[in-house]
């Protein structure tokens, strides 16, 4: 199978990020299959040029047997109108792709909708080579923007996305989703629910080292890494800090964002002493990073386009790092619950947040460990990405026998 897959956003283990569609490919790879991963050389998290220094517009690469198609697009800052014009130049490079880009015609074109214009694009492409189709829902666009961006239900622009995600929803052979609820949202915008298939993030067990207890601390340190985004609302950990300031604890930041600057400078107009802001790691370095930490902080804005459960990467490397976590998230969908991981809090809740630190604090080591192996387990049986891969081979097999 000659599988072509358009993530934006996607890249290798040596950049700060995701590295789920390079750890699904490589096994789809050794399993005898082609797979050609399309995505902008514009990396998302550190807004720089990583992979074409010479001007060309595009760069063939093969990393471990995964080829990946380097497609030029426009830099940007933040979430500004520069931002759209990259989602919408990358959608357009796609367009143009032609089989003899790639060293042949695709049999099945995966998109996947970190926006909705890459998806399209792709949906597109397959179409020109008449090939199936396979969407992957990572995010509910348009609705995340219509209960995060506080955007109107009515807004043309909202009609518009909407009228593109029914469109895709219809188009598409095989819907796989991240969220484990989100079934219900695309069947009623049109999807078929019998080619919905649940496909989660997870670790790559293969670079996963074995788990360690923490090393002693003077601080209880407490660790975010992860994206400084409009969603995370990273706000309510320093407020959590600033009720904990007397007390044995360190709050850790790690990674980058268009929310950064402003959490920055309210860490300092609160003259935290207790919170500090580190830059994003390379993925191949997280496993190493996340050891350092007592407990790790998961916490979301409350929402509810969360209704339908969340599947961020970095919690299933908290959960792996063999730590407790602490669950800050309104969701009826909960891994760490599910695991016996950490502990629970509403989302949004300062007072909350600190109260649970206290509580893990007060806790032995050894109650904190069997907690952290927990979480550890659960991820190695439910969330090992080189296991689902198995099942994402099912869907693509599918549907190219259902061609």
């Amino acid at each position: 199978m000659n599988l072509w897959l358009v993530n934006h956003y996607a890249i290798l283990p040596q950049q700060a990020g995701g590295t789920r569609h390079y750890t699904l490919a490589r096994e789809l790879v050794e399993r005898g299959h082609q797979v050609t991963i399309i995505a902008s050389s514009f990396d998302h998290t550190t807004r720089m040029e990583l992979h074409i220094p010479d001007g060309a517009p595009s760069r063939l690469e093969v990393v471990d047997g995964v080829r990946f198609l380097w497609l030029r697009t426009p830099p940007y800052e933040g979430n500004s109108t520069r931002r759209l014009w990259n989602t919408v130049a990358f959608a357009r490079k796609v367009l143009s792709l032609r089989a003899q880009d790639l060293g042949g015609r695709p049999d099945v074109v995966l998109g996947s909708s970190p926006h909705l214009f890459a998806a399209w694009a792709a949906e597109r492409l397959a179409r020109r080579h008449r090939v199936p189709f396979v969407l992957e829902v990572r995010d509910l666009w348009p609705r995340s923007l219509v209960d995060l961006g506080n955007f109107s239900e009515g807004h043309p622009f909202i009609r518009w996305l909407e009228n593109i995600e029914r469109g895709l929803y219809r188009r598409a052979r095989h819907i796989i989703t991240l969220l484990p609820g989100a079934g219900e949202h695309i069947a009623q915008k049109g999807g078929d629910p019998d080619r919905i298939v649940w496909i989660p993030n997870g670790i790559d067990a293969d670079r996963l080292p074995p788990p360690e207890p923490p090393t002693p601390k003077d601080a209880f340190e407490l660790m975010y890494a992860g994206t400084h985004g409009l969603a995370n609302g990273l706000q309510v950990i320093l407020e959590a800090a600033e009720r904990l300031q007397n007390r044995p604890f360190r709050f850790r930041l790690v990674g980058d964002g268009p929310d950064k600057p402003r959490l920055v400078e309210m860490a300092a107009r609160m003259n935290l002493t207790n919170a500090v802001f580190e830059p994003p790691v390379p993925k191949s370095q997280i496993p190493d990073l996340l050891r350092e930490a007592g407990a790790f902080l998961m916490v979301l804005r409350d929402s509810p386009v969360f209704r339908w459960g969340v599947s961020p990467n970095k919690l299933f490397d908290y959960m792996a790092a063999a730590r407790p976590v602490i669950f800050s998230v309104n969701t009826p969908l909960n891994p760490v619950e599910a695991a016996g991981a950490g502990v629970t809090v509403p989302a949004e809740d300062a007072d909350a947040l600190a109260e649970a630190a206290i509580r893990l604090l007060s806790m032995s080591p050894e109650e904190r460990w069997r907690m952290g192996l927990r979480g550890r387990k659960y991820v190695e049986d439910n969330h090992n990405l080189n296991r689902l891969s198995s099942r994402l081979e099912s869907v693509l097999k599918d549907a190219l026998d259902s061609r």
